[in-house]
């Protein structure tokens, strides 16, 4: 483990993303800023207009989606130029720039729901007829866009109020980028004794690592250290996480939804029932997790296990460092199942720098997937030079190259797929991949390990992140009904949510309690629980795959990645053979977990 990290100039240019690819220069950037603001000005010239005719229509979605593919060039560049380095001032700048501008063009096109569901039914399809007849290359895909449209007529609002919500949204989103500066620029945390004395710095990305140490003294210092910071800063960042909810509950009141929840599953088509469906199962299935935990417990030996207990291997690590380079091999080789085709563009992005691998000073904490259509995606790793590290590279290529298929295979109008199916392609790679080091390890003190590591996968990803979910989903009811969410309360929320998952075989330590305000992701509300429905949809469609080869990766490939946003989540997956509008994919990732269960006991 690293005492210092690096500064972002030090680092080995192979080891960045080519951003280059994007805009050669700086310079290039603020050339397209410039021109995307006149073609914002653009936009809202047509503004009353749009239905005119179908020569003015196609005019105007000719500079639509010039404006879009300019926007996902300048956007992404400055975001990911910021988070590089987040100390960094000039890209600070960039990037606050990019949101000025992004909040500039939604308020020049926010007239353009409000015309097309505002416009009598008869000339609507009329001038829609018309249009599709100039552009039948991309007519489905503009079919669908206007779809998605109608489909949200009761909570679209007039022209006057969409272009004050438009302009509102910069001041709206300001709890997600004050989180984002105080948890990746401005939090510093203490360095622990290590185990021959040497001080060892705490960091986001060294956290897991030190928890998973065998040391046991080492682990409780890490995460004692690590929660002190976030408890002497609880009240401020009560208050942000509050007012993130608040901004959720604003915006789903003037659209008229019963609830934040309801608002965000809308976006994707989602059901409610979807959401309640995985907390019920989940909930059916604790005493699997208690049984893993009592497992756990035994394994470690220890009087009580504790949550700083919890991530460290039950089985001794016999992997071995894995350097990065190892890492891809691994990861090519597990993904194999997939064909030729898949494997020929994965190693497009090894090759050719679409990853920016290793931590730095000021580099945003975590891992992603990032890109703009008509260039290559690029991927965020934290890379440590462990087993976790390989599956986050295998997962991150994942959304990476589903971005790649969709891009491909759609028109920009409807590339981007919805987020319920974005952790889909990412979770399928990570099962194929223990599915393949599983089946070549003979030697039981690795698969033992491999076991344990597989069980992390379920426990960190379909439990912890389904207890995320469930947290949401209670601290927004609470404030939808006015009640306030001071830190103490967030607390024991929490709390009580650790007690019930893990089980009374768990001492729930009192620091644990400040983990809600370390997570990024409750910035973005109601995404996490993909994750989990994500994992449970990649496990049934990881295991067709190995079963039927070349025809369920055809219908995987074709019908899946391919797809993006040309139809709703639900049908995009049935489409790869499961349905996730029901309970069964989930109980069958559960069942998994429970087989897995009965194969630790034997080796252990």
């Amino acid at each position: 483990m690293s005492e210092t990290l690096k500064k972002r100039e030090e680092v080995n240019k192979q080891d960045t993303w080519a951003m280059e690819d994007l805009f050669a220069t700086d310079e290039a950037w603020e050339e397209e800023f410039k021109k995307l603001d006149e073609v914002c000005d653009a936009l809202a010239s047509y503004k009353g207009t749009l239905f005119d005719n179908v020569e003015r229509m196609a005019d105007f979605f000719e500079v639509y989606e010039k404006a879009n593919l300019m926007l996902e060039r300048v956007y992404v560049y400055a975001g990911q130029k910021y988070h590089e380095d987040t100390t960094n001032s000039k890209y600070q700048g960039l990037s606050e720039r990019a949101d000025t501008l992004m909040a500039k063009y939604k308020e020049s096109v926010a007239f353009l729901e409000p015309e097309i569901l505002g416009t009598e039914e008869i000339h609507y399809k009329e001038i829609t007829e018309g249009f599709f007849k100039k552009i039948p290359e991309k007519e489905e895909g503009y079919r669908r866009f206007f779809y998605e449209i109608i489909r949200s007529k009761e909570h679209s609002l007039s022209i006057e109020m969409e272009e004050l919500l438009a302009s509102g949204q910069e001041a709206l989103d300001s709890a997600g980028n004050i989180f984002s500066m105080f948890n990746n620029a401005d939090v510093k945390f203490p360095s622990i004794e290590g185990e021959k004395g040497e001080k060892i710095q705490i960091t986001h990305g060294s956290i897991i690592q030190l928890l998973q140490q065998k040391n046991r003294r080492i682990r409780k210092d890490a995460f004692k250290s690590l929660y002190s910071v976030y408890q002497s800063f609880q009240n401020t960042l009560a208050a942000t996480f509050g007012a993130n909810i608040k901004q959720d509950i604003f915006y789903a009141r003037a659209r008229k939804y019963s609830s934040s929840l309801a608002m965000k599953l809308d976006g994707s088509d989602i059901p409610e029932e979807v959401y309640d469906n995985l907390i019920t199962v989940v909930h059916e299935n604790l005493p699997q997790l208690h049984r893993y935990m009592d497992i756990r417990k035994k394994a470690l030996g220890v009087d009580e296990l504790h949550m700083y207990d919890l991530y460290v291997p039950i089985v001794e690590d016999n992997m071995g460092k894995i350097d990065y380079e190892t890492a891809k091999k691994m990861v090519l080789e597990g993904l194999k199942p997939l064909g030729s085709e898949y494997q020929n563009i994965l190693k497009e992005g090894f090759d050719n720098r679409w990853i920016d691998v290793y931590e730095n000073v000021g580099k945003r904490s975590g891992a992603y997937s990032w890109g703009a259509y008509g260039t290559h995606p690029y991927v965020l790793l934290n890379h440590q030079e462990n087993l976790n590290s390989v599956f986050t590279l295998a997962h991150e290529m994942g959304h990476a190259i589903h971005s790649y298929y969709s891009d491909k295979n759609q028109p920009i109008i409807c590339a981007g797929y919805q987020i319920f199916v974005a952790e889909v392609a990412s979770t399928c790679n990570e099962a194929l991949l223990i599915h393949d080091l599983l089946k070549k390890t003979k030697d039981k003190g690795r698969k033992a390990f491999l076991l344990n590591y597989y069980l992390e996968q379920f426990r960190t990803t379909l439990f912890r992140q389904t207890m995320f979910a469930e947290f949401e989903k209670i601290t927004h009811h609470i404030a939808e009904n006015k009640e306030p969410l001071p830190a103490k309360k967030l607390c024991e929320i929490y709390n009580d949510l650790n007690v019930k998952y893990f089980g009374e075989n768990v001492v729930v330590d009192e620091e644990n309690d400040m983990e809600w305000a370390r997570i990024p992701h409750f910035y973005t509300s109601f995404y996490v629980y993909q994750y989990a429905t994500g994992y449970s949809a990649a496990i049934a469609l990881s295991a067709r795959i190995l079963k039927e080869g070349e025809v369920a990766v055809r219908d995987y490939i074709d019908k899946f990645l391919s797809g993006g946003g040309s139809m709703d989540p639900i049908s995009l997956l049935k489409g790869a053979g499961v349905d996730m509008g029901k309970k069964e994919p989930i109980q069958e990732a559960l069942n998994v977990f429970a087989d897995l269960l009965d194969q630790m006991e034997e080796l252990l």
